[in-house]
């Protein structure tokens, strides 16, 4: 499965969407999600942000083993992205394969 983390843009074909944050870490934690595409800002940050699932899924590689899928950020806040592409960098650092 692939999931398209965004409020606004609309998926590309074959892709799942999520709205938020938990949506995402729950079909993670229940389906085989092979690549994750994030945007940063979703509207209402109370609920989280793509960097959110970065931090969960950084977290289960160092402490479950957890084998992350592909990960890429399609979002449009500039300082986010890096953010968000330095996070993904670091947790293919740590995933041992």
């Amino acid at each position: 499965m692939k999931i398209y983390l965004d409020d606004e843009r609309t998926e590309p074909e074959g892709w799942r969407r999520a709205y938020w944050p938990d949506e995402v870490i729950k079909l993670l934690e229940t389906e085989n999600v092979t690549e994750i595409s994030l945007d940063h800002d979703l509207g209402d940050d109370d609920r989280g942000t793509g960097y959110d699932v970065l931090l969960w899924i950084e977290e289960q590689v160092v402490t479950n083993g957890f084998k992350p899928p592909k990960l890429k950020v399609h979002s449009a806040n500039s300082a986010a992205r890096i953010k968000m592409e330095l996070a993904i960098k670091n947790i293919f650092e740590r995933a041992s394969y």
